[in-house]
């Protein structure tokens, strides 16, 4: 609707934008909204007295005025072109956003499909023991290393392309992107934690991979990755720095 209306007033200042100066040889102008060479007459309808008047050729600076005209014409052709784009960019990603389901998580459009990455369990790996993560829940903080894993040494989800797009309906405003997957004894590991005793806070040690972001509505972001990715097993994930607040949703990329 804003669009609409901005496309409105454009086309009303193109209008009222209308009249132009007729330049003559001595630096004056007359406000007309049209003129006619006539041969060696100019007859043009003044715009401040609303009538038509004539005025001998040689009097008038035709190049001047003719240049104005063209230049006028091709600015406004250029706004009308923007306007025109601006309002199909923003049609487009109405419909973009309308394709997401409004659950949280993480999706890949594929044509006409929607395809919904399986959200994978995170386990902390220690040498003792080895627990699930809750989703968005900070651990018990135990002083040491540790690692947060997803089981299997390959992904359910398959992903082809070396730079895929994904869209991230977050669960809450939290710190996301992708990362690379290092393999484990007992799966694939996302972060290496380690945990400081004193101040009981976790470092997060992870291969990050350099992304694009583009909010395109609230809570809901478009990222993919800055330069071609190789084969292997990747993450996208969603996490509280130095908390233990982890979710992953694990894909295999293929070619």
């Amino acid at each position: 609707m804003f669009r609409a209306f901005l496309l409105t007033l454009a086309s009303a200042a193109l209008l009222f934008a209308a009249s132009q100066k007729l330049y003559l040889k001595d630096g004056s102008f007359h406000m007309v909204r049209e003129y006619q060479v006539q041969s060696d007459r100019v007859r043009y309808y003044s715009t401040e007295r609303g009538d038509w008047e004539e005025l001998p050729l040689d009097l008038v600076d035709l190049k001047r005025t003719e240049e104005e005209v063209k230049e006028k014409t091709e600015a406004r052709t250029k706004e009308a072109a923007e306007l025109d784009a601006e309002d199909k960019a923003e049609r487009e990603q109405q419909r973009e956003i309308e394709r997401i389901p409004v659950e949280t998580g993480v999706f890949i459009v594929d044509g006409e499909k929607v395809q919904v990455l399986k959200q994978a369990e995170v386990k902390s790996v220690t040498n003792k023991r080895r627990s699930v993560l809750k989703a968005m829940s900070p651990i018990p903080i135990v002083a040491g290393k540790s690692t947060a894993e997803v089981d299997g040494p390959t992904s359910p989800n398959k992903v082809t392309g070396n730079r895929p797009e994904f869209y991230f309906r977050l669960m809450n405003e939290e710190r996301f992107g992708i990362v690379r997957l290092k393999p484990s004894k007992t799966g694939r590991i996302v972060q290496t934690w380690n945990i400081l005793p004193v101040v009981k806070e976790i470092q997060e040690e992870m291969d990050t991979v350099e992304v694009f972001r583009k909010q395109i509505a609230d809570g809901l972001y478009k990222i993919w990755p800055t330069k071609e990715l190789e084969p292997g097993e990747y993450a996208v994930i969603e996490y509280t720095e130095g908390k233990g607040n982890l979710t992953a949703w694990d894909f295999t990329l293929t070619r």
